[in-house]
């Protein structure tokens, strides 16, 4: 689906968060690195036009950055690969002080001024309502729900609304070893 943003005047601001279980990228360790993923939609995704930004945790080494950046730039190929062609500007890397919290209600902090939970939908059954197959997921099954919290992150800055969360693999290819988190 690629219809208009709901969001004040016809935009998306969004913040993900994601926690690397276990994955490199070349000889890189990725594994246990939080970082956070902010965004503004101008208008229909496929439009592009983007503004992104990252903030990767402060505990991250030198080259855990490079290579997240090198990932989120779409340099590494897979679906930052993808979506890179439709940033219209890279707002930067930064680091910061990024934490993922998973369980009963997952939350996330970055730079200590930005927290944010997730709070799902109740399905008809009373169990959590899912997304499948998605034309613009991380995976190819995610839960959704409210995302309240108040992310102020390069600029962007909007009251959070909706929400999802899922495990994932990520790859820029089909390969052994890649990236596996939360987000």
């Amino acid at each position: 689906m690629d219809g208009l943003p709901t969001g004040p005047d016809g935009e998306c601001r969004g913040l993900n968060v994601f926690h690397i279980a276990s994955g490199k990228m070349d000889d890189t360790d990725l594994s246990g690195v939080d970082f956070a993923f902010a965004n503004w939609f101008p208008t229909h995704l496929s439009a592009g036009g983007w503004k992104v930004g990252a903030v990767v945790d402060d505990g991250a080494s030198d080259a855990q950055v490079s290579a997240l950046g090198s990932i989120l730039r779409g340099e590494a190929g897979g679906p930052f690969g993808d979506f890179a062609a439709l940033y219209g500007e890279w707002l930067g890397l930064e680091r910061a002080n990024v934490t993922f919290s998973d369980g009963e209600t997952p939350s996330a902090s970055v730079a200590g001024r930005v927290l944010v939970t997730f709070e799902s939908l109740p399905g008809p059954d009373g169990g959590v309502t899912t997304v499948k197959n998605a034309m613009y997921g991380f995976a190819p099954e995610f839960k959704i729900g409210k995302g309240p919290g108040h992310p102020d992150l390069f600029g962007l800055e909007f009251d959070g609304v909706y929400g999802e969360t899922s495990d994932f693999s990520f790859a820029s290819e089909m390969a052994e070893g890649a990236p596996k988190g939360r987000g």
